[in-house]
């Protein structure tokens, strides 16, 4: 199906860029405490975000939303649920793979206050334009289809991953985006959401973890930096918002 290759297009682009910035690692390890902002690395997240704002008022972009829709439940009946844990599996692997061994960039406390911060600012944004827009969903359900809150975490998720992992593999990154992705697609097969509520949700969700990893420096000092080290036991806590529902989880190390 045609927005397929805008998904192809896009995860290529983004792995291409992304892949400059592991050469880079070559010579100085791109750790939290060295990880400074860079500007191309707004171009996939701002070109994704943009189509979807366009997509709120412009003639064209409406019409090809709802060309997509006809396609999909021309040739798709069945609707699938496997989106509700997709959105969180990109995340999940990162500690799966820290818990079998496979070390990642940075340790428990670290990595969990760069995940809060990203699912607190995702949250934030997806749940401020949704209030704000009204965007109808495809399925007449409710009005707060843009953007897509699924798309927004599993997106997140995967960026995430590809950050902790990009030094070991590139194919760890991969393997999350290819899973965010088909996320996104779910959301369009379910009739749950437009193209362009995917677009946005899914650069909302990649710019949100970028930015939890430039800032992370600035949070860890002046929130979560201790004095001492006697401190044996150390906990966080995860907000998330997958566009219904809004929650946390705990986190401790010990």
């Amino acid at each position: 199906m045609r927005y397929f290759s805008l998904w192809i297009v896009l995860l290529s682009a983004h792995l291409m860029t992304a892949q400059n910035s592991v050469t880079d690692t070559i010579v100085v390890k791109d750790t939290v405490q060295n990880l400074k902002f860079n500007y191309k690395q707004l171009i996939i997240p701002t070109v994704l975000i943009g189509y979807g704002v366009i997509g709120l008022n412009s003639d064209q972009l409406k019409g090809y939303n709802l060309e997509v829709q006809d396609e999909v439940t021309e040739n798709i009946d069945q609707k699938f649920s496997i989106d509700d844990i997709m959105q969180y599996a990109p995340a999940a692997s990162v500690y799966a793979l820290n818990a079998c061994g496979v070390a990642g960039k940075n340790n428990l406390k670290d990595r969990s206050i760069i995940l809060a911060s990203s699912y607190l600012m995702m949250s934030v944004a997806v749940l401020s334009l949704k209030n704000i827009t009204h965007v109808e969903r495809p399925d007449g359900s409710s009005n707060n289809s843009f953007p897509s809150g699924h798309t927004a975490t599993a997106f997140a998720g995967a960026e995430f991953l590809w950050q902790e992992y990009k030094d070991k593999s590139i194919w760890y990154g991969v393997s999350g985006y290819i899973v965010a992705s088909a996320t996104g697609a779910f959301r369009i097969v379910n009739n749950r959401h437009w193209l362009t509520d995917v677009a946005a949700g899914a650069g909302i969700g990649i710019l949100s973890t970028k930015v939890a990893y430039w800032i992370y420096p600035y949070v860890n000092r002046k929130l979560f930096s201790t004095k001492t080290k006697e401190n044996k036991v150390s906990s966080m806590v995860l907000p998330y918002y997958n566009g219904k529902q809004m929650g946390c989880g705990l986190v401790m190390q010990f």
